[in-house]
């Protein structure tokens, strides 16, 4: 059976979430801001799941309708066939989105849905009252210029939550974000991996599992588990295939480090909880006092922004220091992610590259030194 999914990131990460879908076989039939609708069969549903690091949420597409008025988005909820998925005794609760609308009111559209679905399952089930007791299928709608798209959440928890990191220091990354910016720095087997600024641990763990080729949701457990209409072997299937892939012998090193002891020790928790705690090592040491030691290395960190950990004048002074010290760091590459528009001149070096990303909803900047001049 073709299903359609949908599946969506954080803006900036629909290149990197595409290729990733490509590369488990599915077909891309629609990219835009933030997610990437594609074809596949029942068992993408566990292995995209499983497999996707860039991926916020997953969904099934249930249908897709123009609606400038509220007549409109009823009579089109109607004609989707929901009996499909939920039965008379199953819960449903709608939220959403609505962005360049005529619908913008999202607690009248959240009626109008929860009504029309209504309407279409009493009509197919001879029955007026729903106690909605039983399994539960989250609907999304996402209006974006009256365009409706209606969809069955299935991840529940969102996939960027893994499940290995059991608490996080004050300002932590989102693992999605910290595994595109291990992605884009293009982490090699002999090359040293290195977060001076580890916190949690999050961009070295997630580089790590790349490295491992270790599937980020193989440990964790997803709501449309619960969805009958998918035979429990798809997710079986799927975390053997996902292990079957686990590389056991790479000779790939992470160092994470940080000078709070608090995050080096959240850090060494949240590594043995990933199961890639064998290829890092995490210690406590100050960012501006690292040293190459005579290894080939690149350096990806996501150092204070100046609006929790740091005044603004302590992140500026600290980022002048940053580019002295890393400067002696030989020819080492550089990835360090910022919301700081200002951060090549206090860094003291125009970056080779300059990418715009979104930590959370923060826009920031993901400056790439290629050489270390």
């Amino acid at each position: 059976m073709k299903i359609e999914y949908v599946a969506t990131c954080l803006f900036g990460l629909e290149g990197l979430l595409g290729e990733e879908i490509d590369s488990l076989g599915y077909k891309r039939i629609e990219t835009m801001d933030g997610r990437i609708t594609f074809i596949g069969d029942e068992l993408a549903l566990a292995r995209c799941s499983i497999n996707l690091r860039f991926a916020e949420r997953l969904y099934i597409k249930m249908g897709e309708f123009y609606a400038r008025s509220f007549e409109e988005l009823f009579e089109g909820t109607k004609q989707i066939p929901w009996e499909f998925y939920i039965r008379k005794d199953d819960s449903f609760p709608v939220r959403g989105h609505s962005i360049k609308s005529d619908l913008y009111s999202i607690p009248d559209c959240q009626k109008i849905i929860k009504k029309a679905i209504v309407s279409r399952l009493s009509k197919v089930y001879g029955i007026s009252w729903f106690e909605e007791r039983c399994v539960k299928y989250q609907i999304d709608f996402f209006i974006f210029k009256n365009r409706c798209t209606l969809m069955i959440d299935t991840s529940g928890t969102p996939l960027h939550k893994r499940g290995y990191r059991p608490k996080s220091n004050e300002a932590p990354i989102r693992e999605t974000l910290a595994a595109a910016l291990a992605k884009l720095s293009r982490p090699r087997e002999d090359v040293l991996f290195w977060d001076p600024f580890c916190g949690s641990g999050t961009i070295a763990i997630e580089a790590t599992m790349q490295m491992l080729n270790y599937a980020p949701g193989i440990d964790r457990a997803y709501i449309a588990q619960t969805f009958p209409q998918f035979d429990k072997s798809i997710w079986e299937n799927a975390r053997e295939e996902a292990k079957d892939k686990i590389i056991t012998d790479s000779k790939f090193e992470a160092y994470a480090s940080d000078i709070d002891p608090e995050c080096v020790k959240i850090a060494q928790e949240s590594a043995k909880h990933a199961g890639v705690f064998k290829n890092m090592k995490i210690f406590q040491r100050d960012a501006l006092t690292i040293q190459t030691e005579g290894r080939r290395g690149t350096i990806v960190c996501n150092p204070p922004y100046g609006e929790r950990l740091l005044s603004m004048k302590e992140t500026e002074s600290l980022y002048k220091n940053m580019g002295k010290h890393f400067s002696t760091l030989d020819k080492w590459q550089q990835y360090i992610i910022t919301s700081h528009e200002g951060f090549q001149e206090l860094f003291g070096r125009r970056a080779d590259k300059v990418r715009k990303l979104y930590n959370g909803m923060i826009p920031c900047y993901f400056y790439q030194f290629f050489k270390n001049k």
